[in-house]
C-alpha cells in the first residue's frame, strides 16, 4: 500500500475507469437504455477521485449526458461534488460501508434557466468486480422517483 492508498482510504475501490450499460424510466419520458463510461482518477498525493462521466445512446450513435466533479473524503465522512454543463451542481455525503456508497443530498443548485430538479440522490456499489449505481430525482412536481440505474466492469 502506498501513501496515496492510505489518503484515498475506502475511496480506492472505486479508483480506475469502468463501463458499462444502464436504463432510465421516468414518469414523465419513454424509458430509454444508455451505454456510460465512469473514470474516478488517482490524484497522486490527494484524498480524492476525480469524477467523470459520459453517457451515449446505445452504440455510442449519439452523446447523451456528462457530469464532473470530486469524490472525496471529507470529515469522517465521504462527498460528492458534481457539476454538469445542463446548469446544476450538487453535493452529496454518505459513507462507505463494504463497498456501497449510499449519499445523502447536502446542496443542489441550478442556474436560472435549467429544468426544475429538485432533488438527487445517488447509490455506488462495488461488488464481485463490478461497479453499479443507482439515482433517484425529483423534478418539477413529480417527486423523489427512482430514474437511473446501471452496471459497469473496470477496462
Amino acid at each position: 500500500m502506498d501513501a496515496t492508498d492510505d489518503l484515498l482510504g475506502e475511496l480506492k475501490v472505486f479508483a480506475g475507469t469502468w463501463t458499462g450499460t444502464g436504463t432510465g424510466h421516468y414518469p414523465t419520458i419513454a424509458d430509454f437504455s444508455y451505454e456510460e463510461e465512469i473514470d474516478f482518477t488517482v490524484m497522486p498525493g490527494k484524498p480524492f477521485l476525480a469524477y467523470r462521466s459520459r453517457t451515449w445512446s446505445p452504440g455510442r450513435e449519439r452523446p447523451m449526458h456528462t457530469e464532473n466533479g470530486y469524490l472525496r473524503r471529507s470529515g469522517g465522512a465521504v462527498e460528492l461534488l458534481v457539476s454538469q454543463p445542463t446548469g446544476f451542481v450538487e453535493i452529496q455525503r454518505g459513507d462507505v460501508v463494504d463497498g456501497v456508497l449510499d449519499l445523502t443530498p447536502l446542496s443542489l443548485s441550478r442556474s436560472p434557466d435549467a429544468k426544475p430538479v429538485h432533488e438527487v440522490r445517488r447509490r455506488f456499489v462495488v461488488a464481485e468486480g463490478a461497479l453499479s449505481y443507482d439515482l433517484w430525482m425529483a423534478h418539477a412536481e413529480t417527486p423523489l422517483t427512482h430514474h437511473l440505474t446501471a452496471r459497469f466492469q473496470r477496462v
